[in-house]
């Protein structure tokens, strides 16, 4: 990969994907052939590794990577430009918010299909972390012919993956990404759902009690099995179902929802913030932005007027 600057840093601002020293991605992505050169502002940043998932996001011109493959899904999701390809003897091309999905161990290539930059972003999925994400469908790797799709929930979920490559994903919030990704993929792969033989609306229940009942602290995976007896991934399937959201979204939500009450009587915006559970203030407010459409300032003012 030699010419490619690479950027892992945090804090680094998604254009800056050409600062740093280089690294070597062969096992990412493969070798530009000999005499291939990168473009000026072409480069691919790497995030910090997430429980065994590789992400990153790419810049990139004209033809970059020889036939090679890899052990992993690469599931991605093009964001400009024309990303093409060669896979299983035919010419790919991916347009803006069509997603890319790469079996473990097919030869690919890969490149800009214009002139224009070509940007994207992947991740790199080991087959036994979606195995585990399949529960009863896990017999088999959902094997998808065409490797380009036009899916919104799958391509949300990939999204979810690979928003921030800067920060992590909380473990409730990544169990229901992997699982939204397992269905859809089998969903491509014509692998029909299972549905359990009993209902699963108690463990959903329990669940969801312990998680009211926790609120002003972070709430783990394996919690959550042994409050419910389900696993993680059956969990997050089947409380989606019941309720209509994640066990990660059920719990911000009641956060934000303490917070929004707490702050009504008067309490302040750090000390609502502490007491519900957030990092910091500015976790809070994106999060309370993102729930409500207000900041928590704005949502104070109103409430205190009212």
């Amino acid at each position: 990969m030699t010419g490619f600057s690479i950027s892992r840093h945090q804090g680094v601002p998604e254009q800056a994907l050409t600062e740093d020293a280089a690294i070597d991605l062969e096992r990412l992505c493969g070798s530009p052939g000999d005499g291939l050169r990168a473009a000026p502002g072409d480069g691919i940043r790497v995030a910090a590794p997430l429980n065994g998932i590789e992400r990153i996001e790419a810049r990139l011109h004209g033809k970059v990577f020889e036939p090679h493959r890899h052990d992993t899904y690469a599931l991605g999701v093009t964001l400009g430009g024309i990303q093409t390809f060669q896979y299983r003897g035919e010419s790919r091309y991916s347009t803006p918010g069509s997603i890319i999905i790469i079996h473990p161990d097919e030869v690919h290539d890969g490149g800009a299909g214009t002139e224009a930059t070509l940007r994207y972003r992947m991740m790199y999925l080991q087959p036994e972390r979606l195995i585990a994400a399949l529960g009863d469908n896990g017999g088999a790797l959902p094997f998808i012919a065409a490797p380009v799709v036009g899916d919104v929930a799958l391509r949300q979920a990939i999204g979810e993956a690979v928003m921030d490559l800067d920060g992590g994903i909380d473990e409730l919030a990544l169990d229901d990404i992997l699982t939204r990704i397992a269905e859809g993929l089998s969903r491509h792969a014509g692998m029909p759902g299972k549905v359990g033989s009993r209902s699963a609306k108690r463990a959903v229940f329990e669940a969801a009690d312990y998680l009211r009942e926790n609120l002003d602290r972070p709430v783990g995976s394996q919690e959550l099995e042994s409050v419910s007896g389900l696993d993680r991934f059956t969990l997050a399937r089947q409380f989606r179902k019941i309720l209509g959201t994640s066990p990660h979204r059920y719990l911000l939500m009641r956060r934000l929802e303490q917070a929004r009450r707490m702050i009504a009587t008067g309490h302040s915006l750090a000390g609502a913030a502490l007491d519900t559970g957030f990092a910091d203030q500015a976790h809070f407010s994106r999060h309370f932005k993102r729930a409500y459409g207000v900041t928590p300032g704005r949502w104070a003012t109103l409430a205190l007027a009212g």
